[in-house]
């Protein structure tokens, strides 16, 4: 069992992961630029640590959950002076499948491990230790890790470094889809005189039956676009999933058009949820509307 973990990262998913770690008492000490974020965590038992450098000295197990590849690569680089040999650090960001590859490489160099483990399931499931935990690496590195994993959720092995952000991309390119094809049917619903909400509860149960269709259609009957999951974040993966088809040299003409429906809200609703894709629809269907409610927004 590892000793010391470094957790690196409190922001909306960082934060629940984090205690799900401490609900199964393992040594954790936290770091994240906004120091108070850390220091939020200091009532569950985990260390805050104001410097990177401070909370992943002496780690055996380096974990991150950051914005995105870049600022990886960025705490990385800060965070290699201070590892000690043989470290294993598993990013459980969501970065491309070549930034993935690129931080192994460079924690072999320096004597280290690395394994990619992006997740899927949103807040929620980081608060029930339901996650879907997709992991690149070693077998041996993997099963070095999964009590530590299965703490935050569900462990599935699915190659090689690099493998796992491939899976989280399949996953969001699922997701992305699936949450503008609701979109489609509860707005054509309502446009064709039909009930809304009774068409979603009719459908639910057969082939159309989906998670999306039950979270993510409900909350376009809501109107309820508060984050749980956003707007930019759901754009990033999209972006990221089309740069690894063309390193594949595969067209996903689908993903292209659910990208392009993002992209058309970006600068209005970059916060709001993934269901704001009903925006994204509704704005290309002047005088179309789902239901009467008011949106609820983020601020």
């Amino acid at each position: 069992m590892f000793s010391k973990i470094a957790f690196l990262g409190i922001g909306l998913m960082g934060e629940p992961m984090v205690r799900r770690l401490r609900a199964a008492r393992l040594p954790v000490h936290v770091w994240n630029r906004t120091a108070s974020k850390a220091e939020a965590l200091a009532e569950t038992g985990a260390v805050p640590a104001a410097l990177l450098g401070e909370a992943v000295r002496d780690a055996d197990l380096v974990i991150t959950m950051l914005e995105a590849g870049p600022v990886v690569g960025e705490v990385l680089a800060a965070a290699l002076p201070a590892l000690r040999q043989n470290t294993l650090w598993i990013d459980m960001s969501s970065t491309r499948q070549a930034e993935a590859q690129d931080f192994h490489a460079r924690l072999t160099a320096a004597g280290c491990r690395f394994v990619d483990a992006p997740v899927s399931g949103g807040v929620g499931g980081a608060q029930a230790g339901t996650l879907a935990i997709m992991a690149g690496g070693s077998e041996a590195d993997i099963e070095q890790a999964r009590p530590v994993l299965e703490a935050m959720g569900r462990l599935t092995r699915v190659g090689p470094a690099g493998a796992g952000q491939v899976a989280k991309l399949c996953n969001q390119l699922i997701v992305g889809g699936t949450i503008n094809i609701v979109a489609e049917a509860l707005l054509l619903a309502q446009a064709a005189g039909a009930d809304p909400a009774a068409v979603r509860a009719a459908i639910r149960g057969g082939f159309a039956e989906s998670r999306v269709l039950e979270v993510h259609g409900q909350r376009m009957l809501e109107r309820n676009f508060i984050p749980g999951g956003q707007v930019t974040t759901q754009l990033k993966d999209m972006h990221n999933i089309l740069a690894a088809a063309a390193a594949a040299g595969v067209a996903l003409p689908v993903t292209s058009l659910v990208t392009e429906r993002y992209e058309s809200i970006r600068e209005v609703y970059p916060q709001a949820d993934h269901a704001a894709a009903l925006l994204a629809l509704e704005r290309l269907n002047p005088g179309q509307r789902v239901g009467d409610a008011p949106d609820r927004l983020p601020d």
